[in-house]
């Protein structure tokens, strides 16, 4: 937070504590300094709230969420805040003025950073505009290379829009190829996407988006299964989705309470030859047992239909299973239907997992180094098959594995988990990982 000043309103010889709640005053004046190329409507509707304030308590609250609206923009660099008496002839008996002093983003900036995925990191090239037009405009380039041989390149137009706080518009063109090693195949993308972010309460975020994909399949390896290799070649996909997350934990990685729920829908077939109907749904729940020991829970399943028999689905669209980051105790994508050793996905998939979180045995590092790492026993479970009118199919061959392991937190949106599993329920073509299995990513099961 940046620092406040204001000046004594109350003499208080003794040394008693003030109480600022109780101290009348008003904003009879904003003022934000340090402005360039930032328009001012944009700031007014922020700052409007600061006129509410009755008492000292509010101003100097109300100063701090403005600035911490100001940040939001992405507009500046630095921004500091200053409380005074108010002067000039417009002046009130109990008046301040609140003055915000600003620095803007430079017009051009970029960066390179490493990024940390589900099981993979990546080298990121930055390069953006930011605050364009003055009204928190930006444009950014990004090319970026994981280390499984996924490549990216794109670049994205947004714009905030007025309308509604936290509501914003963005469009962006996309070059994605990536490497599936264990289903033998390897798929470019390219396309367009378009935006529209909002938030229907504090707590929801909604994603209204639409696609344009044309994509192209080819096999990786000569070995790579018939089944798959008949998916080959060029595909166009049309598609719009809403995703829907709400979020009260008190914190991404390791919470101790509070609820996750993530719901991705997803309709192609307005135009091109794929055509689906895709769901799925993340769920989580924390609940605080004791001092620092959490329990646990975790569901994800999805759904996918054909819609349309003229138009089909490919491999790339299907969900898979297996993993340190979905269904430990077996290897990523080691769940379900295999063909020469190929994992062909499924149209369905439930998994569900309980978790008992605990710090360190005696705490070593506590305070510090030691208070990223916790240890965790789990169990964990799981199927994927093709979609069934029958929902008993659903919940037949289930596979199950338990284990014990220690997770270490990577800044506050992923975490790198080592553990010991055991599995203890498979099918014959499934590919088990007993023993150690070591994941880095930013969501788990």
């Amino acid at each position: 937070m940046g620092l406040v000043h204001a000046k004594d309103v109350t003499p208080n010889p003794q040394g008693s504590r003030l109480n600022l709640d109780q101290v009348k005053a008003r904003v009879d004046k904003v003022k934000i300094e340090g402005l360039g190329r930032t328009k001012d409507d944009i700031l007014t509707d922020k700052v409007q709230e600061l006129f509410k304030a009755k008492d000292f308590q509010e101003v100097i609250l109300g100063a701090h969420k403005v600035r911490s609206k100001l940040e939001s923009l992405e507009c500046f660099s630095k921004v500091g805040v200053l409380i005074d008496t108010s002067e000039g002839p417009d002046a009130t008996p109990d008046g301040y003025q609140v003055v915000f002093q600003v620095k803007e983003l430079k017009r051009i900036a970029g960066s390179v950073k490493t990024l940390m995925g589900n099981n993979e990191g990546s080298l990121v090239v930055e390069l953006k505009a930011p605050n364009m037009f003055g009204r928190g405009e930006k444009i950014t380039a990004e090319y970026s290379r994981g280390w499984n041989r996924t490549i990216g390149l794109s670049t994205t137009f947004y714009k905030p829009l007025r309308v509604l706080n936290n509501t914003s518009l963005s469009t962006s063109i996309f070059q994605q190829g990536s490497e599936w090693m264990r289903s033998g195949y390897k798929l470019i993308e390219r396309g367009m996407l378009l935006d529209l972010a909002f938030n229907s309460n504090t707590s929801l975020r909604h994603n209204l988006q639409w696609e344009g994909s044309w994509r192209e399949l080819e096999c990786l390896t000569r070995s790579t299964s018939f089944l798959v290799r008949e998916q080959n070649g060029h595909s166009l996909k049309c598609s719009v989705r809403h995703i829907a997350e709400y979020d009260k934990r008190d914190a991404a990685v390791f919470p101790s309470s509070g609820s996750f729920f993530k719901l991705i829908q997803e309709f192609a077939g307005l135009g091109g030859d794929i055509g689906f109907l895709k769901n799925e749904l993340h769920f989580q729940n924390n609940i605080s047992l004791m001092s620092d020991v959490v329990l646990q829970t975790s569901v994800q399943c999805g759904l996918l239909n054909h819609v349309n028999n003229s138009k089909t689905s490919k491999i790339c669209d299907k969900f898979f299973l297996g993993g340190p980051l979905s269904l430990r105790g077996f290897d990523w994508r080691g769940v379900g239907p295999h063909d020469q050793g190929n994992s062909l996905g499924g149209e369905f998939f439930w998994a569900g997992g309980l978790h008992l979180f605990s710090p360190l045995p005696f705490r070593p590092g506590g305070g510090g180094f030691g208070d990223l790492f916790r240890t965790h026993i789990f169990i964990n479970g799981g199927n994927i098959t093709a979609s069934s009118s029958d929902p008993y199919d659903y919940f037949r061959n289930i596979r199950i594995a338990y284990g014990i392991g220690v997770a270490l937190r990577l800044g506050q949106v992923a975490r790198v988990e080592l553990n010991y599993c055991v599995p203890i329920s498979a099918q014959k073509y499934d590919h088990i990982c007993p023993g150690v299995q070591l994941g880095v990513g930013l969501s788990f099961l």
